[in-house]
């Protein structure tokens, strides 16, 4: 009897007391700067909620909640990429978030829009994309500052350089994809081509990029723009710069369809776009572009600090995310075959094609030898797949099937192995061609 009188009293104890609040998990791309900084605010302003951070980058942060069953998933999806949301959307994996938009928000930066206009996605921050360099270094190795793309592809930069690959971050992937756009599919190829071939190694995450240039084993590389802002700001020997060739994007925040809390993953998303969520992108560690105006943050921007909507006028690239989402996985692909997994071969043929117009001088100019190194050229620094097939819905609907199915999946290891074997092929030929010239 006493024990039964005890469980009644914890029984009623429990349905008096208010409802404990549960766990936001929130898988994100972001740096850890970043989300100690939310985490700590949100759960000062939401006493009894637990955020709880899933780092992933986006690549895998989508094959994560495409694999987790219904109503086991995470509740919020936060990173830059606005075609890795394209992509979740297609596949009905979000839910709808335009309730919790932010009314000062402005509809647009430039052309784009910052919340998705279909109501599944919103934009928290603004991105931009550039060069990160480490002023020490390039004072040291007598390097010229970088202000474009182009200037990545001189044989100056040669072992200079770090990057990462798309199919490793999502940032890179929009970094790859505003070359692409704004140099169109074969000459922002051989930009992408030559400018890996000057890199001294693929990091494993776009974090990589930034810690290198910042401890100086790179003295550049392409990376988002609070990588270099942040680092600036922290005291870092480095400079960041936007290219004439940048997109100024949101970076998105969404609710995950068939999460197990989504109401109070409703909360962490409408904090982040809240006057309070916003100047904690203005943070020195953070260093981000709010998507809140300037004009509601009087007092509170850095001197000096980028401003956003000047950076998207002057930008030649109007980003069309629909591209982007398309032909993701194709992009993804030609890379890692052709760059990320032949990084020793494209080195060896831009090594041999610099070597070679040293040696000649003006020589390189005309006569056999110049025309040997510029079928090097062609052989080391052209796409393997032109504009037409890359633009063609049957060839990119291979590989936006189901990877599972075995014909698809057949289908795309036997092309991604051609390239592969053809990139390998290309980049031997391309060295022995630019020996040959430097032998004349």
């Amino acid at each position: 009897m006493p024990m039964m009188r005890a469980a009644l009293a914890g029984a009623l104890l429990a349905a008096c007391a208010p409802a404990l609040a549960g766990t936001v998990t929130v898988i994100t791309s972001f740096p850890k700067d970043l989300t100690q900084a939310y985490k700590t605010a949100f759960e000062k302003t939401h006493p009894g909620i637990t955020l709880e951070i899933l780092n992933k980058n986006t690549v895998s942060g989508i094959a994560f909640v495409r694999e987790t069953p219904e109503g086991q998933r995470p509740e919020v999806f936060w990173a830059s990429a606005p075609d890795a949301f394209e992509v979740l959307g297609r596949e009905k994996l979000l839910s709808p978030a335009a309730d919790m938009a932010n009314p000062q928000v402005p509809d647009k930066i430039g052309s784009y829009p910052i919340n998705d206009p279909g109501g599944m996605y919103l934009g928290q921050a603004l991105a931009g994309y550039g060069i990160m360099y480490n002023t020490r270094y390039t004072k040291a190795h007598k390097l010229t500052p970088p202000a474009e793309w182009k200037d990545l592809l001189d044989p100056q930069w040669f072992g200079h350089l770090g990057m990462t690959a798309p199919s490793r971050s999502g940032t890179m992937h929009l970094t790859v994809e505003t070359i692409l756009q704004g140099e169109g599919w074969e000459d922002g190829w051989r930009t992408l081509l030559r400018m890996s071939g000057n890199a001294r190694q693929m990091t494993e995450r776009s974090f990589g990029v930034p810690d290198g240039v910042n401890n100086g084993q790179f003295g550049a590389g392409p990376v988002i723009d609070f990588f270099g802002l942040s680092s600036k700001y922290s005291k870092f020997p480095v400079e960041f710069v936007y290219p004439t060739e940048t997109a100024v994007v949101p970076a998105n925040i969404a609710l995950i369809a068939g999460a197990k809390n989504t109401e109070e993953g409703k909360k962490f998303v409408a904090f982040t776009l809240s006057q309070a969520g916003q100047e904690l992108l203005l943070e020195p560690k953070i260093s981000r572009l709010p998507v809140l105006p300037y004009k509601d943050l009087a007092g509170k921007i850095p001197e000096g600090y980028p401003d956003p909507a000047q950076i998207a006028q002057r930008s030649k690239v109007h980003f069309d995310a629909d591209l982007s989402q398309k032909r993701y996985y194709v992009v993804q692909a030609l890379f890692d075959q052709t760059i990320t997994f032949r990084l020793a071969d494209l080195q060896a043929a831009n090594k041999a094609i610099y070597d070679a117009e040293k040696t000649l001088g003006d020589k390189a100019r005309s006569g056999k030898a110049a025309e040997l190194l510029s079928q090097a050229r062609a052989l080391a620094w052209s796409p393997l797949i032109d504009a037409r097939t890359a633009a063609d819905p049957e060839f990119l609907a291979v590989f936006l099937r189901d990877k599972k199915d075995a014909s698809t999946s057949k289908q795309i290891t036997q092309l991604e192995g051609e390239w592969s074997s053809k990139a390998r092929a290309n980049y031997e030929q391309a060295v022995k061609l630019a020996r040959e010239a430097a032998a004349l």
